[in-house]
């Protein structure tokens, strides 16, 4: 079965979401959902445990064979994810990068007048 692995990794957590291809969701989880707390929250190695843990998940419930990786954030579970989903057996067929990035952003200070 081919589906959708969304991974949102901020400084703090990193949250996976697996979907099949209409966008519905098979499984989910966190670093945190996967018993980490605090500061060990936002290590590679909680990230890569929260996503062996929802790929195993989807693997059981729908038979997940491939899926298209769609990564937003910059922490550091971005890399590792990628190998757990790797290591878990699951084929990746694309890698995106949907970080959202400000064409402008807001408005800036007004200048410091000394």
């Amino acid at each position: 079965m081919n589906g959708k692995i969304y991974i949102s990794a901020s400084f703090n957590n990193t949250l996976v979401t697996v979907t099949d291809e209409q966008g519905a969701t098979i499984a989910w989880g966190s670093a945190g959902n996967a018993g980490f707390k605090g500061a060990r929250k936002s290590t590679p190695y909680a990230a890569t445990t929260a996503v062996e843990a929802v790929v195993s998940k989807a693997k059981e419930a729908k038979g997940l064979t491939e899926a298209e990786v769609f990564i937003k954030g910059p922490g550091p579970g971005r890399d590792a994810s990628l190998r757990a989903i790797r290591a878990a057996g699951v084929k990746i067929s694309l890698i995106a990068d949907v970080t959202p990035i400000p064409h402008d952003g807001p408005r800036a200070k007004k200048k410091r007048r000394v």
